[in-house]
């Protein structure tokens, strides 16, 4: 059987639960069901899945916490799903019929999507919005990628804030890494969230994601990533011609601009159900949005003006200490037996000279065993300092296995320290480290990851490592490439 998880990013939307009732209904159980609350403020315990893992994103938006979730499976396959959706009966059915027939290079299965339609009237501009995920590509309310290929692309692109854009283009960049999309056979239900006044107006910030894949597509981006077409050229006509109201030619502009704004509110007017309260809405916001999707084009613009292709340069190197940077000797407290692995200075000075920060994330679980002290540690520590120069940050777990704490790598605490206290995004992180934990932490907080072997790295870990380097030199190459 194909082993696969289901990721659910949420705000907590109370749809939640009607979704993991669903899912725990289902005949076919995931290996794991891995909860993102991408709220700030912790989740409470989740109902109607008590096995599910909830991880806490903090707001970073629903990429960011598609990349959290998915990096904490383990599994052949991860089904995205929203915190909104329905399943029907036999899901998990179709959907492993849909992944065992997936060809070794096909990476992603997309399930068709059905939104209700409303009874005994004609749909609002919002329920005509939503219905567009019918036909929607490669949407993630339901889409199940292999793993294999969302680590080869480095999964979802953070620089998207909302929902939408960032699946058009992770499907881009899967296809142009060679792996082919399908759609499956299994149907889920996606209702219509309700919509107040001014939705469509706070919609419209969406627009910046828009300038991010101009910038990364050229042009012709909307082909490129399978989205549909705009209204935008539209909207900047509508802009230009309220800012002419104020020169000489005012009457012309605003015959222009009455025009535009007209032929936009009666497109939203007339297919719906042309009451009263659903007229004025439109009336309204097709004034606004032509404005607020213009001045968020803009900002977008100038936010992502430099903006290169995901994930983008390496800004900061972390380092294992034992066996990667010095020799390992095993539970050492003692400064005078630190001795650096071959080119480990030169290694840090290039990278200290190219103005990539340096720290040190490891594991020191001497101390919660009670065979180190901190202070042996710090001792140690000081010492590598002697020899490599200052470095910019420093995360120590000195937790004993058994603790089960979220920082002992593999688990991504460590790295998730320290890009707080460097002010860096993890993407902008290259972890290099001598076994497969640090390359599982590194995956965990969405940063990068060079394994550098030696005699205690397993083969698995090595032929499983995204990059692998002879030594460390070799290493500081890459992370050069990169920046």
């Amino acid at each position: 059987m194909t082993g696969w998880s289901v990721v659910v990013p949420t705000v907590g939307r109370a749809s939640l639960a009607d979704l993991l009732a669903d899912l725990a209904a289902q005949p076919d159980r995931p290996e794991r069901v891995v909860v993102v609350n991408d709220r700030p403020g912790a989740m409470p315990p989740v109902a109607n899945f008590p096995d599910a893992v909830v991880v806490e994103a903090q707001g970073r938006g629903p990429a960011a916490a598609r990349n959290l979730g998915w990096r904490r499976t383990g599994t052949e396959w991860v089904a995205f799903l929203d915190d909104d959706v329905r399943l029907p009966d036999g899901w998990s059915t179709a959907l492993l019929r849909d992944l065992e027939s997936a060809g070794p290079g096909v990476a992603g299965v997309q399930a068709h999507i059905d939104v209700p339609h409303p009874d005994g009237r004609r749909p609002t501009d919002w329920e005509r919005s939503t219905a567009g995920l019918r036909t929607a590509r490669w949407a993630t309310a339901d889409m199940a990628y292999r793993v294999s290929a969302l680590k080869q692309v480095h999964g979802f692109d953070e620089r998207f804030p909302r929902a939408y854009r960032e699946d058009a283009d992770l499907a881009r960049r899967v296809k142009d890494a060679g792996w082919s999309l399908v759609r499956g056979d299994r149907r889920i239900v996606h209702p219509v969230r309700p919509a107040g006044f001014w939705t469509s107006v706070r919609v419209q910030r969406g627009n910046a994601d828009d300038a991010l894949l101009r910038r990364l597509y050229g042009r012709n981006w909307r082909a490129l990533t399978e989205c549909p077409p705009g209204r935008f050229r539209y909207h900047l006509a509508t802009v230009a011609a309220a800012a002419g109201v104020l020169t000489k030619h005012r009457r012309i502009a605003a015959v222009l601009w009455a025009v535009l704004y007209a032929d936009f509110a009666l497109r939203r007017i007339l297919p719906g159900p042309r009451t009263g309260p659903e007229i004025g809405r439109m009336s309204v916001t097709s004034a606004v949005i032509p404005f607020v999707a213009v001045s968020n084009r803009l900002m977008g613009w100038w936010r992502h003006r430099r903006s290169g292709p995901w994930p983008g340069p390496v800004r900061a190197v972390l380092f294992d200490r034992d066996g990667t940077l010095v020799h390992d000797v095993p539970y050492n407290g003692d400064p005078a037996r630190v001795r650096l692995v071959d080119g480990a200075a030169q290694a840090v000075d290039r990278l200290r000279r190219a103005g990539v920060r340096i720290g040190v994330v490891t594991n020191q679980s001497g101390i919660g065993r009670g065979l180190l002290t901190s202070s042996q540690v710090e001792a140690v520590n000081a010492r590598v300092e002697e020899l490599v120069g200052r470095l910019d940050t420093w995360q120590i777990c000195p937790h004993a296995p058994e603790d089960r704490c979220e920082c002992r790598k593999p688990a991504a605490g460590l790295i998730d320290f320290a890009a707080r206290q460097l002010g860096l995004p993890p993407h902008q992180i290259m972890v290099i480290g001598d076994i497969g934990a640090d390359v599982a932490a590194a995956e965990s907080a969405g940063a990068r990851a060079i394994l550098v072997p030696n005699r205690q790295t397993r083969p698995d870990e090595v032929r499983s490592a995204p990059i692998s380097a002879p030594d460390l030199g070799a290493a500081v190459d890459r992370v050069l490439e990169v920046r």
